[in-house]
């Protein structure tokens, strides 16, 4: 979901007394009941709001970083030989995918997921109180430290491939890296150091290089089989987002979603689980925010078409990658605008990336006759190549 959070404005009000002309003052005329004009200045809203652009960059450069980072950032070979803190045999690096940790999704999981995001989603509404709120918290701290640990180790080992080489050997653990027993406590610093100050008006840099971080972790890790599983995933998400903004006020007289996204009743703690920016140049201030599942589950379709097109040796032009990255931000530009003709009410904004995103890769599939294969890829042999379809 996407919306927008203003802070409280406090307006000091300058009363000028009028001239005592027979000692009377403003206060006097409204005891005696006449009628006094009091003109308020209200500032002028920008009719572009260039933070917005700001966040949707942040969200596809998150989506594409995710579908690039194997091939041109962990190279693949790095990913196979060490698994950040322990070293893994040479062995291990000679292994099949099925060595990685990988979570293939499947239908019942993705509508599974849903019931329990929904379930999530109203235990959040009900009982937000502000230890809960903090229990969040914590939780994106752990998963922001370990993104971080993953995506800093990966690049750092990206430009200086000898740092691989200097291990130390720890009980339990066995051969660690020198390297993450560095860069752990300088993740964990910077977590704790957000945490600490969220409430600063820089913290909104911290939160989101955390969750950047935690998103292509993610990305890295669950990944789509096929748009068999993608449709079930991304039809139940398109659900569960217009039910909970546009539907739940008819049940609960509100919208549960932007109710728990604004932090309404959490004691002033906001849930940490999405991309913030501030409105820079809107003199009512506040901040322009989008959820981490409207970057995930359209992420995970962007990442799994760049896995086919390199599989069916597809450039990009030819290919579905560079069409869906495309798509998603026109979803989201559509979002944007949404969100303004409607005076910044809160937008399930995978009302528009679904059909921009899953839509565009079932027509130009249907298009370009590879709707069947797009469908069952990931069954049988031809799993990572189809002559057919590199043909096409």
């Amino acid at each position: 979901m996407v919306c927008n959070k203003n802070d409280t404005l406090n307006v000091t009000i300058p009363v000028v007394m009028i001239p005592k002309s027979g000692g009377k003052t403003i206060e006097d005329y409204i005891n005696v009941g006449k009628s006094v004009d009091l003109l308020l200045y209200s500032p002028i809203r920008p009719a572009v709001d260039i933070s917005a652009l700001f966040l949707l960059l942040m969200a596809v450069g998150t989506i594409v970083c995710a579908s690039l980072w194997g091939e041109y950032i962990a190279c693949e070979q790095v990913d196979e030989r060490y698994n950040q803190l322990t070293l893994k045999d040479t062995s291990a690096a000679n292994s099949d995918d099925s060595e990685k940790e990988v979570l293939e999704i499947n239908a019942k999981g993705a509508i599974a997921f849903i019931i329990m995001a929904s379930a999530f989603l109203m235990l959040l509404y009900f009982f937000m109180a502000s230890w809960f709120i903090w229990l969040l918290i914590v939780m994106f701290c752990i998963g922001g430290i370990e993104g971080m640990h993953v995506c800093s180790v990966t690049l750092i080992l990206r430009f200086f491939k000898n740092c691989r080489r200097r291990t130390i050997n720890i009980p339990i653990l066995g051969d660690v890296l020198v390297l993450s027993l560095v860069v752990l406590p300088l993740c964990m610093a910077f977590a704790i150091l957000w945490a600490a100050n969220q409430h600063a008006s820089f913290a909104w840099i911290g939160q989101d290089i955390l969750g950047i971080c935690l998103m292509i972790t993610v990305l890295q890790m669950a990944r789509l089989p096929n748009i068999k599983v993608a449709s079930a995933l991304l039809i139940c998400a398109f659900i569960y987002d217009i039910f909970w903004v546009f539907i739940s006020p008819l049940i609960f007289h509100e919208s549960v979603m932007i109710a728990v996204a604004r932090g309404d009743n959490s004691g002033g703690e906001a849930i940490p689980m999405l991309l913030r920016i501030p409105r820079f140049f809107d003199p009512w201030g506040g901040y322009d925010m989008i959820g981490f599942g409207d970057i995930i589950f359209p992420g995970l379709l962007v990442s799994f078409s760049y896995r086919f097109d390199r599989s069916a040796k597809k450039g990009f032009i030819k290919g579905y990658f560079v069409w869906l990255t495309c798509g998603y931000a026109f979803g989201l530009f559509l979002t944007y605008l949404a969100l303004y003709l409607m005076d910044g009410h809160g937008q399930p904004a995978l009302l528009y990336l679904v059909p921009c995103t899953l839509g565009l890769i079932v027509v130009m599939g249907w298009a370009k006759g590879e709707l069947k294969h797009l469908w069952d890829y990931g069954k049988g042999p031809s799993r990572t190549s189809n002559p057919a379809v590199g043909e096409t």
